[in-house]
């Protein structure tokens, strides 16, 4: 009994500290969102007032918009690109012999090892010399590497639940390995897919580091406007764009959770039982 209530008081313990540490970091984020409807001209909490200002200055001016659709084109080229080579690198790695795979898996993981900052400066020489700075080509291959380890741990997540004998008995009924991996194999990891999806937009769209390296004048991502309106003029619009911004983002891991319910959830997820 003694042990039972230290393990439980442990455990009250730990969660208190993980919703406290989840409540310190959401707050600053709470915060923006009433600012944005203030009516000063200044950020300012709490709000003396309320009116959508702000939100019409941000969708009226040119410069957000270009910013904000740049940012979406990136963002869903970078989805797509990161999705289907994290899914080609993740059947590689659960059934393929690779050698070096160690090695390999270490490249994989980079992006999150390296700090964004040398990332960043290492692909602003590269970029340079390659005339690919300011280009849709050279922000889709940045953000696409910085993507892929969440997008190969993601769907390597859906291959290690997924029962493989499904698969192999479509083999053995006579279909070929393509037939067998798109009726039977992508259906029951699609969720997964789905999810890595979102997580390669999500990165994408909200990325300064990097985008503020290879930006040019006449195209900048969200993020890098944002970081010029702060050294210039900071005005609540700029709590309008973090609304939105956070909203967007929030919609994406919305969607991605549901997504993976719905993995759960499919009856193809779910082994077969034999019975008589």
């Amino acid at each position: 009994m003694r042990r039972r209530s230290e393990l439980t008081a442990g455990r009250l313990a730990a969660n208190a500290f993980a919703y406290g540490v989840a409540i310190f970091l959401l707050v600053p984020t709470a915060l923006i969102v009433p600012m944005s409807f203030g009516p000063d001209r200044y950020l300012k909490f709490p709000p003396s007032g309320f009116t959508l200002e702000w939100y019409s200055a941000y969708f009226s001016d040119r410069d957000w918009l270009d910013a904000t659709f740049f940012s979406l084109r990136i963002a869903v080229l970078t989805s797509i690109v990161a999705t289907v080579v994290g899914a080609l690198v993740s059947l590689a790695l659960v059934r393929g012999r690779l050698p070096g795979k160690p090695v390999f898996e270490l490249l994989v993981v980079g992006p999150v090892i390296v700090p964004n900052i040398a990332i960043a400066i290492a692909t602003y020489l590269v970029f340079d010399g390659l005339k690919l700075t300011g280009t849709t080509l050279g922000f889709v291959a940045a953000h696409t590497a910085l993507a892929m380890p969440f997008v190969v741990f993601t769907i390597l997540a859906s291959l290690h639940r997924y029962d493989a004998d499904l698969e192999r008995a479509a083999l053995s009924c006579g279909a070929s390995p393509l037939q067998a991996f798109t009726w039977v194999t992508l259906p029951q990891i699609l969720p997964g897919i789905v999810s890595a999806a979102l997580f390669a937009f999500i990165i994408s769209f909200d990325e300064p580091v990097i985008s503020f390296f290879i930006s040019d004048l006449d195209h900048r991502s969200l993020p890098r406007k944002m970081f010029e309106d702060i050294d210039y003029n900071v005005s609540p619009t700029l709590a309008a764009v973090a609304t939105v911004l956070t909203g967007l983002t929030v919609l994406a891991l919305v969607a991605g959770h549901f997504a993976g319910r719905g993995r759960q959830a499919s009856p193809g997820a779910r082994r077969p039982t034999s019975g008589n």
